[in-house]
């Protein structure tokens, strides 16, 4: 299993030049992607535009968003935006989508959140009509364009990621309920008669240093899962402190089948980079970024 680590794009307190150095140094390291997340109504960065930021100052890691919220943003845009980043990385863009869940991040876009789903899955297919035409350009590195995955727990979630994508990713948790998840992400593909297996994302949270440090990212991810109510609480529960938490998180994903796990930072200081680093060496995890040719479906 490779792991990548994430950019604080949504951390409390980061700036530009922070988020930029951040991408800097987990090149260095022993990381495979970067990935970020996606909020509309939150003091945050867009997450295209800080992977393509992420891009201009990296060559080796792949970029990975998880996910964009798909139906926020103009389809015909967002081809171009994600062919572009692909093509200027090397075809190292992983883009992941899905609906989102944030009443408010619809309607600050003025998108109406009872129609996202079926939006979602008429961009799906647009985007690969987009990419496959190349009427927009520029060419990326893959024919049929980025590699892309889909999230969600629903059954038209696993649907999607059968029909459209090249593969799932799982928006955190414990590995038993990636297991589940990957269980049907795996079940859809074989039911659509895909060749090989969905690529297996997955994501989780840490953060690493004194006792400020931990409840001040605690804090974090109550604030940013805020939405979810009681549940912002089992989130912030399951946050990775010790090198002994992670190297049992990773230990129970890569045994559930799990390609590529993102560590997303709870706080936003550049020693995290360090810290993690120190922890995964030893364990002697990947360094390569492998592309893949997987060609979706049609």
């Amino acid at each position: 299993m490779r792991v990548g680590i994430g950019l604080p794009t949504t951390v409390p307190g980061m700036d530009g030049r922070a988020v930029v150095e951040w991408a800097r140094r987990a090149e260095a390291g022993p990381f495979t992607s970067l990935g970020v997340l996606d909020r509309l109504v939150y003091d945050g960065f867009d997450a295209l535009v800080a992977v393509a930021a992420a891009a201009a100052v990296t060559e080796r890691v792949r970029l990975v968003t998880m996910v964009a919220v798909a139906p926020l943003r103009n389809t015909a845009i967002l081809a171009k935006t994600a062919a572009s980043i692909d093509s200027l990385s090397g075809g190292r863009l992983v883009l992941g989508l899905g609906v989102g869940a944030r009443h408010e991040d619809y309607a600050a876009a003025g998108v109406d959140h009872r129609t996202r789903g079926r939006r979602f899955t008429d961009q799906l297919a647009a985007l690969r009509q987009h990419w496959e035409s190349g009427s927009f350009g520029p060419t990326g590195a893959r024919r049929r364009g980025p590699e892309l995955l889909v999230g969600g727990q629903s059954d038209q979630a696993f649907t999607r990621v059968a029909r459209y994508a090249d593969g799932y990713v799982h928006g955190g948790g414990p590995p038993r309920a990636f297991a589940r998840a990957a269980d049907k992400a795996r079940a859809a593909w074989s039911d659509l008669c895909r060749p090989g297996r969905p690529l297996l994302w997955a994501q989780g949270y840490f953060a690493l240093g004194d006792a400020a440090t931990l409840t001040a990212a605690a804090d974090y991810l109550r604030h940013y899962y805020a939405f979810t109510g009681p549940f912002a609480e089992k989130v912030a529960a399951g946050l990775l402190t010790s090198p002994q938490a992670i190297a049992q998180f990773l230990q129970g994903y890569a045994e559930a089948g799990c390609d590529e796990l993102v560590l997303l930072p709870a706080v936003g200081g550049l020693d995290q980079i360090d810290r993690l680093a120190e922890i995964l060496e030893p364990m002697g995890e990947p360094r390569a970024a492998p592309t893949t040719t997987r060609e979706p479906a049609t």
